[in-house]
């Protein structure tokens, strides 16, 4: 094993409640900074990740070599290796933050009663976030910025595997907060790589912890949901479908699933189901598993698409339950947009899906009748992604129903107040 980053972990529970506690100290003046302040820090910790780009890709070259000894998968790799380019997109992401609206104070809705008082929805901090992570470091940058533009704390936990990227990132986060005056622990990260640690979070820091946010594979999302005892925005696997309908325009088809699956694989948007409208199989199936294998794509498919494309591998009943993050995608035909549906809610984590169709009719059956965080229509899923949302960067894509869903961004790490007027009314 390659150098690590080094923390002696002491009493992990005594080490998380002290973290609690000065997250929650930190929470109180941050959520009264103003925007001005708020984005001189950020557009400070922008200009610190560009200037320690050096520093953060030693440091992520330690935590390369490590997981390349350790036998991570490549879409863990991927998620992990930062370049020169990432950690400029890093410091972008983070100027985009600063550009964002201040949701802090928006008034959301404001009406008069019968009897005079006027009363207003305002948007308020949530107060103290703690964010559990694997594997990319950018998640950071990303989870520290987002929640300093809605006035809250941070508890940022990433996994072993990233820690050393992760510290040397953090450390121009905290630069930015100094340059702005604002607490250091508004912004803080888990030193050690202790599992206990996230037990503490889980169990709420004694009270100082608001919300828990899991980004990172099935098994820690589901410990969080299961063990967690405050307020959590899941972000489960990303099993997500492109629908390719009879009406579909076969070259566009054609783009969009290349791009859907094989941009990134390694992302929680990357389609991993295929489905194709059995009304074009003869057009338009092999030229779109064609595309797929020669871009390198593995191709586990029904009896009729391993018939119709002998590349293709026998898929089994897992495959449609599966979040590849690889270069592999599960392909069936469906009998038109209704049946399509069917399969998508059998089979869906309810994260992304998309549908490639010239009929609006289908376009509109699909949206209306399809219960996921996102969908999309002639476009790519690898656009399910808060920074292509205009949101600037994300924390992760949210697939409950509860406060927030899809890409959580500064509003949805807000939430509000009930601010009555009045002129001297009492009840009768």
């Amino acid at each position: 094993m390659l150098k690590t980053h080094e923390q002696s972990a002491g009493d992990t529970a005594t080490l998380m409640a002290e973290i609690g506690k000065r997250a929650r100290a930190a929470s109180r003046p941050l959520s009264m900074a103003s925007t001005e302040v708020k984005n001189t820090a950020l557009l400070a910790m922008a200009d610190a990740v560009e200037r320690n780009k050096s520093a953060i890709l030693d440091a992520n070259a330690i935590d390369v070599a490590n997981g390349e000894e350790a036998g991570l998968s490549p879409a863990m790799m991927d998620r992990l290796k930062l370049d020169s380019k990432r950690v400029s997109a890093m410091a972008d992401g983070i100027r985009e933050i600063a550009a964002l609206k201040d949701p802090v104070g928006e008034v959301i809705a404001a009406w008069d009663r019968p009897n005079g008082l006027h009363i207003e929805r305002v948007r308020t901090p949530l107060g103290v976030i703690g964010v559990i992570y694997e594997s990319r470091p950018n998640v950071t940058a990303d989870a520290g910025a987002l929640c300093l533009k809605a006035g809250n704390s941070v508890i940022l936990r990433g996994g072993s595997d990233s820690l050393n990227s992760s510290t040397a990132i953090h450390r121009c986060l905290v630069e930015g907060l100094g340059a702005a005056g604002l607490p250091e622990d508004a912004i803080q990260l888990v030193p050690v790589t202790d599992r206990a640690a996230v037990g503490e979070m889980l169990a709420g820091l004694s009270g100082n912890l608001d919300v828990i946010i899991p980004r990172g594979g099935k098994s820690l999302v589901a410990r969080v949901q299961t063990e967690a005892r405050v307020p959590v925005f899941a972000h489960l696997e990303g099993i997500c479908h492109l629908y390719i309908d009879g009406s579909a325009n076969l070259d566009m088809a054609v783009r969009i699933a290349v791009n859907a699956k094989m941009r990134r694989t390694g992302i929680c948007g990357a389609a991993e189901t295929l489905l194709i409208d059995r009304r074009v199989a003869e057009t338009h199936l092999v030229p779109i598993l064609e595309a797929l294998d020669k871009a390198g794509c593995e191709i586990r498919g029904s009896d009729e698409v391993v018939a119709a494309f002998p590349n293709a591998k026998s898929a089994t009943e897992e495959d449609w339950r599966t979040e590849y993050l690889d270069a592999i995608i599960s392909a069936r035909l469906v009998d038109g947009v209704c049946d399509a549906i069917d399969h998508i809610e059998t089979y869906s984590s309810h994260h992304t899906e998309g549908i490639v169709a010239e009929d609006g009719a289908a376009v509109e059956r699909f949206f209306n009748e399809i219960d996921s965080a996102i969908l999309l229509h002639n476009a790519s899923t690898q656009f399910a992604d808060g920074g292509e949302f205009g949101m600037g960067a994300e924390i992760g894509i949210a697939t409950g129903k509860m406060h927030a869903r899809g890409p959580v961004g500064v509003e949805q790490l807000t939430s509000f107040n009930y601010r009555v007027r009045g002129s001297g009314q009492v009840r009768p």
